[in-house]
């Protein structure tokens, strides 16, 4: 059996909340530390959703909190079948000013696939000349990580310039729950598989974001000079095959 649903309707994007929200997370105070760019320029145009923003925002003490500056959340979240695979594609353009040559992690524009019930990202990073895969398990905050007894948290990239720099190029990751396997593919080609995932994937949260990647130093947060980025993405088809 195939299930395929759209996570579109970007023209709803200022109805916060009705199919998108602006992503963050709450705070040990009973604050909220939204992800929200206060001069970014939104655009709906053609089914897609264009967002130019210039970077501000920043937090000194919590890496996660810093890396992301504008980023919306799915309201729904997608179920993962027992058995069979979930698949998530879109297409993303990318364009940064102001961001160092070469340093992805400077500026650039994610999908991510966010399991809040076990700390598990699933991500695709686009910038100027360069784009990362990502496979984790994060400290998101308020969020219980399965104790595996194997590495707890972690984060890998995987770097690579076989695409077409500041055009659309269509990202696709597979995850595939009841063989613990996530595949990821770049304009149809297969560029990445991790076998062997240590926890099982819930459910997904589907993410947009404009972010940076830069660790705190010891004086604070370094990941803000100047950068602007310019994201597109078209909607996400999320195919469910059981």
């Amino acid at each position: 059996m195939e299930q395929v649903k759209v996570f579109g309707d970007f023209h709803t994007i200022l109805n916060e909340g009705q199919v998108w929200k602006m992503g963050g997370f709450p705070l040990p105070d009973g604050s909220f530390w939204e992800y929200r760019e206060p001069e970014a320029v939104v655009i709906v145009r053609n089914g897609i959703l264009y967002v130019r923003a210039p970077l501000s925002r920043q937090h000194h003490q919590v890496q996660i909190l810093d890396n992301a500056k504008h980023m919306y959340y799915s309201n729904e979240e997608v179920v993962i079948p027992e058995e069979g695979e979930v698949s998530f594609e879109l297409q993303i353009r990318a364009r940064t000013q102001n961001t160092a040559p070469g340093d992805l992690y400077d500026g650039y524009v994610s999908l991510n696939l966010l399991d809040f019930s076990t700390g598990a990202a699933l991500d695709f990073f686009a910038g100027n000349d360069k784009y990362a895969s990502v496979y984790a398990v994060l400290q998101f905050p308020g969020v219980t990580v399965p104790d595996t007894g194997k590495t707890k948290y972690f984060c890998v990239f995987k770097e690579d310039t076989d695409f077409k720099p500041r055009e659309f190029n269509t990202y696709k990751i597979t995850y595939n729950r009841a063989i613990d396997e996530v595949i990821f593919y770049v304009n149809g080609q297969e560029v990445r598989r991790e076998s062997g995932v240590p926890i099982k994937f819930n459910r997904f949260t589907i993410a947009l974001g404009i972010m940076t990647e830069k660790d705190i130093s010891p004086e604070g947060s370094v990941s803000v000079h100047g950068q602007v980025v310019t994201a597109e993405w078209s909607p996400v088809t999320v195919t469910i095959k059981e």
